[in-house]
């Protein structure tokens, strides 16, 4: 007995030890965030170093300024820890400066050398989040740019795991249907930190990862029907449960229906471009001009004209880089590119996003831009079937070597996003397989580049352009996949009086052959290779003959002509 008021205030002790219940629930979350699906500035996704997780990591480019920009989301608001994985194989530091919702957090987090790239190393970081989203950056400070990022794991100092899944997508329906595509849309779900994105299936198989209330399925069977379903899931995984399914039919195949949806995912087989079915096909389509001189022109009539009253089957995106381009306002000219590639996905047409370099001619000049540029597009556009991306216009000036060496730094980069898509890249001398400077195919033919399913681009002006170009084109169509991505029935100025005997002539060669084209230019510009008369832009009014040009014609009158896609 002598013991038991010991023994009380041993228990007492123990229980002031123990932690309270409310304490007890206080855990870490920690969620992982791949840096290949943040935003990025100035920066490329690659997977040459192992080691990483996930698919890729990303390889700050060497200068100030870039960056990465991840999306986190807290349960409640309150302090974090952020954990950045990552490599550095110099021996300087790569400090970044870390931002949450735009205001500093960090000031120069270091990021010293780790040995190697193929080392992997964490730098830990302690900031406050806001309940819900929150955009974390990490930005480079020194001109070595940052080190290469593998993932950021942020792990909420308090509250409790997000184990509540949200809600189920509501009134899943279908809102367009053609012989190979089905687009859904649904109402969106609810969560208590917020949805991250849905997955859709078809016929029991994952169809896509789409972050908004909606997407296209493509690729499918005229005339099949497909069930489909969807359910969406929060940041720490949290799945909902699936919505009810649909049936669709896809329509007949066949005639009428719009290029992209009949020919789908497109690939390089031989030296021909070949559809969805392994069938050699031929696109025809316009060329934008400068988008930062004629965006005026690429609106809805102009592009419901150009899909309808001509039967286009690609658009071409001339977005230069210099000449008050791209270089200008990155963000703007991104965008615009975006907007343009949703219109042609619309419109059942292919969008061919031009990297339209000029001066200087050598594209390695532009080779950090275009890494940047690529890779957003890519990694936004990549379940998309009609695009098509086409890296150097008109390289001049410089050696078939150089070219070479561009692309193949190049092809990488977009094949890390969008593994299917089809690449194509200028040749020397404008684009003319080195014709204008005293060369010719063989500068190609004996030193390819190492890569597959791209193509060399060619142009032509009709009237500047006579038998030595014709000629090189003929003889390389054999050996190489061939793309004519600019072309004019007039001079090279893209004015002047047009040839259309020798447009006839090329026109010719190139259905014979299956070699696709789009025309230069789809805009109101007073030259002659313009076609739309002066002032048409201005208006709403962009079909028949009316509103074009000679040239304008000529084009439209070709382009009409019924297209040859078997789907056998």
């Amino acid at each position: 007995m002598a013991l038991r008021p010991r023994l009380l205030a041993l228990l007492a002790a123990l229980a002031l030890a123990a932690p309270t219940p409310a304490l007890a629930n206080a855990v870490a979350v920690a969620t992982e965030y791949q840096a290949e699906t943040a935003t990025i500035s100035n920066g490329v996704v690659e997977s040459n170093h192992a080691g990483f997780t996930g698919t890729g990591f990303v390889n700050y480019d060497n200068e100030t300024g870039s960056y990465v920009e991840f999306t986190v989301n807290a349960a409640t608001a309150g302090p974090a820890t952020l954990i950045f994985r990552y490599a550095n194989g110099t021996t300087a530091n790569r400090p970044l400066n870390v931002t949450v919702n735009g205001r500093a957090a960090v000031s120069g987090l270091a990021f010293p050398g780790t040995g190697a790239w193929t080392t992997w190393r964490t730098a830990t970081a302690s900031v406050t989040l806001t309940a819900g989203a929150n955009k974390i950056r990490g930005t480079a400070t020194t001109a070595n740019g940052g080190p290469n990022l593998d993932r950021l794991d942020a792990e909420t100092a308090s509250g409790e795991p997000d184990t509540e899944p949200p809600t189920i997508p509501g009134n899943l329906r279908s809102t367009a249907v053609s012989a190979t595509s089905v687009t859904l849309a649904w109402n969106p779900s609810t969560d208590n930190v917020g949805v991250a994105g849905y997955e859709v299936q078809r016929d029991g198989v994952t169809a896509g990862n789409p972050t908004d209330t909606g997407t296209t399925v493509s690729g499918l069977s005229p005339n099949t029907n497909y069930t489909f379903s969807v359910r969406a899931k929060d940041a720490a995984g949290n799945l909902s449960g699936w919505s009810a399914s649909i049936q669709v039919k896809t329509s007949t195949g066949g005639g009428g229906g719009r290029p992209a949806d009949i020919n789908g995912q497109l690939h390089v087989c031989g030296v021909k471009l070949c559809n969805q079915y392994g069938k050699p096909i031929q696109l025809r389509g316009m060329s934008t001009h400068g988008i930062q001189w004629y965006s005026q022109c690429v609106k809805t009539a102009s592009l419901d004209a150009l899909a309808t009253d001509w039967g286009g089957d690609v658009l071409r995106i001339a977005m230069y880089i210099q000449e008050g381009g791209y270089e200008t306002d990155p963000r703007k000219f991104t965008d615009m590119v975006h907007g343009y590639i949703e219109e042609a996905t619309k419109r059942g047409m292919y969008a061919l996003v031009d990297w339209h370099q000029l001066t200087p001619g050598d594209p390695n000049y532009n080779l950090a831009r275009a890494k940047t540029f690529f890779t957003e597009i890519a990694q936004r556009h990549k379940d998309k079937t009609n695009i098509i991306y086409d890296i150097a216009n008109e390289p001049n000036g410089t050696a078939w070597a150089k070219i070479k060496t561009y692309a193949e730094q190049m092809i990488p980069v977009i094949r890390a996003q969008d593994p299917d898509g089809v690449v194509f890249v200028g040749t020397h001398g404008w684009g003319s397989f080195g014709i204008s400077d005293g060369r010719d195919e063989s500068d190609i033919i004996n030193n390819p580049i190492n890569a597959t399913n791209f193509m060399y681009t060619f142009h032509f002006y009709a009237a500047s352009h006579h038998d030595e170009y014709f000629n090189s084109l003929q003889r390389a169509a054999s050996r190489i996949p061939i793309f004519i991505t600019e072309f004019g029935t007039q001079t090279s100025s893209g004015d002047g009086g047009n040839d259309f005997a020798y447009s006839q002539k090329y026109l010719d060669f190139l259905a014979a052959n299956k070699i696709g084209w789009t025309n230069w230019n789809f805009s109101d510009d007073n030259r002659s290779g313009a076609v739309f008369k002066p002032g048409t832009c201005a208006g709403s009014n962009f079909t028949g003959t009316g509103v074009l040009k000679p040239a304008g014609i000529w084009i439209r009158d070709r382009m009409r002509t019924p297209d040859e896609f078997p789907t056998g």
